[in-house]
């Protein structure tokens, strides 16, 4: 129980050794401007709000975000392969699939994957 307690706090002391370590030792520069702004999103902060958006850079986000949230739902059908009927997994599988797809083909139907216009 000893070992535990003094081994905890030497891990609490060595964490805390390297971490103010590193903040005396980084390169941040107080005088930049830019960095120290709230916004780091390629916009200027100090003048207007009312900057027109590309609507086709929202349109490619939205691709990437949906392609990737389905990658999140492709790997638990992969990992219940194993574990439930053959029948139920191929229905469930092709069923994701001809969504996935239909999706792909209204978005490309609608120009939406033209990436240089």
């Amino acid at each position: 129980m000893m070992i535990m307690i003094t081994l905890s706090i030497m891990i609490l002391i060595i964490s805390n050794i390297m971490m103010f370590i590193s903040i005396m030792l980084s390169k941040k520069s107080n005088m930049d401007r830019e960095k120290c702004s709230p916004f780091e999103c390629g916009f200027n902060p100090k003048s207007t709000a009312r900057i027109p958006f590309s609507l086709h850079f929202f349109l490619i986000t939205m691709i990437f975000l949906i392609f990737d949230v389905e990658i999140a739902l492709i790997f638990p059908i992969i990992k219940l392969f194993k574990m439930v009927n053959m029948m139920i997994w191929m229905k469930m599988s092709f069923f994701f699939f001809i969504i996935l797809l239909l999706g792909l083909y209204h978005e490309w139907n609608q120009n939406m994957l033209n990436w240089a216009n």
